[in-house]
């Protein structure tokens, strides 16, 4: 019996991670892939890696307080199970509304539910993690905020990413031991941009994985019918990898086209802010959401453009000069030769677009499913536990 819920248990540990592969292959390799700068097959690949990487040690601290932390008793194997499938029918309802799923957010919410429901939530450890996740948007907005006011207009004008035709490198043969050179028509330049976008990607994948995997992983460690910790990652690395390899082709897509239109320098601001946030926080042990500090650094990034046209000093007045600040581009990038106007002076009209900055419905939607979405998992889960003790 135990081995066949144990079973039962892995099978849905799978299909959680490969959803979240799916989800989390394209957030960060689409931008990548869509410049072709990458292809699909090697992003997934890269990816597997990195997110081993990521599980593997900082990822721990999140498995910690998913399987120790919240709930003051030992979780069993069947509890376990059962958190896992709700946390698999949560993903299913926002992907139903076609947002990124708040995967460490809708597990959090199942084994808060368990704990409601047997009287055994930390209700400290709770506090503390709903705290950053209320901080965490914030953060991620004042950042964008700042980095398209005062840094993106600047680096913008001084860094080019382009993509030359033919293969980055090549091997010269001359020698008595070939030894890779620079393609026919690639760049010093061209060479270093696409290892910072590599790196960065690399980066990503990595606080994808100690975000994520323990989302899989976590409700199947620390029970005494379960699986050892190692085992319980690999699972889910191999999950989340096959979600990478095919559902995550047609994402990768879809990402590396409607990121709201902004440019891939753009996108990699916005992904080094967000999995600096989310990968401090998996190390401090707090389950949080990568695609909420993803979304909200884009919003602060079109502010933060948006606002350029006025000072902080005329901000701050009760009688500004006379200067309408339009919703702008999220980013637009300025053409050769153009010089971003300083702090204070109008942007080009082409660039003012309040159309372009961001959908206010796409807005209320993702913030929306970042409430439901565990708030769902924790009704669920409680009124599951409450009319089936015996699973607890």
């Amino acid at each position: 019996m135990v081995e066949t819920v144990l079973l039962v248990g892995v099978v849905a540990s799978i299909f959680v991670g490969f959803n979240i592969g799916g989800s989390s292959t394209g957030i960060t390799w689409g931008p990548s892939v869509g410049a072709g700068i990458v292809s699909k097959t090697t992003a997934a690949a890269v990816m597997t890696v990195f997110v081993f990487l990521g599980g593997m040690t900082v990822g721990r601290n999140v498995m910690d307080t998913l399987s120790e932390g919240l709930i003051d008793v030992e979780l069993t194997l069947a509890a376990g199970v059962a958190v896992l499938f709700f946390i698999g029918l949560g993903m299913l309802i926002a992907n139903i509304f076609g947002v990124p799923v708040p995967t460490s957010m809708t597990t959090v919410g199942a084994i808060a539910g368990l704990g409601l429901a047997t009287d055994t939530l930390n209700y400290e450890t709770i506090a503390g993690i709903i705290t950053w996740w209320i901080v965490t948007p914030i953060i991620g907005l004042w950042i964008g905020v700042l980095i398209g006011r005062y840094i993106y207009p600047w680096v913008n004008n001084r860094v080019t990413i382009t993509k030359s035709e033919g293969p980055l490198l090549a091997l010269e043969r001359d020698a008595t031991v070939p030894r890779p050179t620079l393609g026919p028509n690639t760049t010093q330049t061209e060479l270093a941009t696409t290892v910072a976008v590599l790196a960065i990607g690399c980066y990503m994948a990595f606080s994808a994985g100690a975000s994520n995997v323990p989302n899989a992983a976590a409700p199947l460690v620390g029970t005494a019918d379960g699986l050892p910790d190692d085992t319980a990652i690999i699972i889910a690395t191999l999950a989340i990898s096959l979600g990478g390899f095919t559902i995550a082709r047609r994402t990768m897509d879809s990402v590396g086209g409607e990121l709201s239109d902004i440019p891939l320098l753009a996108a990699l601001f916005v992904m080094v802010t967000a999995s600096t946030i989310t990968t401090l926080l998996s190390w401090a042990g707090i389950p949080i959401s990568l695609v909420m500090a993803t979304v909200m650094t884009i919003v602060g990034i079109g502010w933060g453009r948006a606002t350029r046209p006025i000072t902080v000093r005329e901000a701050v007045s009760r009688d500004p000069e006379p200067s309408e600040i339009e919703l702008g581009a999220i980013v637009a990038e300025e053409k050769v030769g153009e010089t971003a106007p300083q702090i204070g002076e109008p942007e080009a009209e082409d660039v003012l677009r309040g159309e372009d900055l961001f959908n206010p419905r796409a807005i209320i939607k993702y913030v929306s499913m970042w409430v439901i979405g565990p708030s769902m998992s924790t009704i669920l889960a409680y009124g599951f536990f409450t009319a089936f003790p015996g699973f607890a």
